[in-house]
């Protein structure tokens, strides 16, 4: 059976979310392995679970979403798609709840600077870090003894799914506590943390505006060239902190909203639903694996560095070798004297 356009376009979406979750991800965790400083920091932890969640969900979830895309029909028995489907609940939970924990860590950073190496230790980020994976498990265990776990054709994928027999009000009542407690308090948090650490940033901000002004002023001889830098650099310092967080908050309302708002939408039977819109919602839903490794680690200093160490160290490794090799090779085409 051949798929249409619309359904050649999800695939194709999924099959690069895939490959680029992959990479991104590895390379995320390549990252934590090889360096100290990023190991001994607690927030680490919190990007480790992070990723691995999202590689989980990649290897997972995702080539079974492909599978029903070709053959328009579920992946495998129902044993493998309730496994599927509880595995994209906790997956799913667990990644909103650590991207929540991220936003904290930063808000405690940025308010308590002084404390914060006080107040965010190591044992504290695995208490965070075992509620939310406590908090993903129940919701779980929850969907599966409920029976709410399945193939959901319209997002061609196992995941929570109507009970064939019954049970309507229960599915109604859980979808929206469930969404509730993982996507609006996810967002919840996101909101209240960022923009209290955005409120301080600018704050900071006009202080230093203000002290370089006055250096400015005093400064009569400046020359406007320099005195026009520090001027563009006030602006690009407003305008970073600004893009920094609607990166934070967008990507999680870009990638997440549509699906949770389909999901929703879903439980009133009387409102069509386009089976390539809840494809795409779904696909949208999996890009957040893939935009994650950027958003929280990679476009970071530390990461980058270390990314740009561990190339270097093999480009020397590669050039030692190749020296090697071309100093054995002219040893063996020197003629020995016998």
């Amino acid at each position: 059976m051949r798929m249409d356009p619309g359904e050649v376009l999800v695939f194709g979406l999924v099959l690069v979310i895939i490959v680029v979750s992959l990479l991104s991800n590895v390379l995320v965790l390549v990252c934590f392995l090889y360096s100290p400083e990023i190991r001994k920091q607690a927030p680490g932890l919190f990007s480790l679970n992070l990723t691995f969640c999202n590689l989980l969900l990649t290897v997972a979830n995702m080539p079974l979403t492909l599978a029903a895309l070709v053959s328009r029909a579920q992946p495998g028995g129902d044993a493998l798609c309730q496994a599927a489907g509880f595995l994209e609940t906790f997956l799913s939970t667990n990644s909103m709840l650590s991207m929540a924990a991220l936003s904290i860590d930063r808000w405690v950073a940025v308010v308590f600077p002084l404390r914060y190496h006080s107040k965010v230790r190591h044992k504290d980020a695995a208490l965070v870090l075992g509620y939310t994976w406590a908090h993903s498990a129940s919701f779980s265990t929850a969907a599966a003894c409920l029976s709410f776990l399945g193939y959901q054709r319209l997002y061609a994928s196992c995941t929570l799914a109507h009970p064939k027999a019954g049970g309507r009000t229960q599915f109604v009542v859980f979808t929206v506590f469930f969404h509730s407690f993982t996507f609006l308090l996810a967002f919840v948090v996101l909101c209240v943390t960022y923009l209290k650490v955005l409120k301080v940033a600018r704050f900071h901000c006009r202080r230093i505006d203000v002290i370089t002004m006055q250096t400015l002023v005093l400064l009569v001889d400046i020359h406007p060239s320099v005195r026009q830098r520090c001027l563009e650099e006030q602006r690009r310092r407003r305008q970073r902190a600004t893009r920094k967080i609607s990166t934070f908050i967008g990507t999680f309302m870009l990638c997440f909203a549509p699906y949770v708002i389909t999901r929703i939408v879903e439980l009133f039977p009387w409102v069509p639903i386009s089976p390539h819109w809840g494809a795409m919602s779904k696909c949208l839903a999996y890009s957040k694996a893939a935009c994650d490794p950027f958003v929280y680690s990679l476009l970071r200093h530390q990461y980058r560095k270390t990314c740009g160490d561990i190339v270097n160290r093999l480009l020397k490794r590669r050039s030692l070798n190749a020296a090697a090799r071309g100093f054995e090779s002219q040893g063996s085409s020197i003629p020995r004297v016998e």
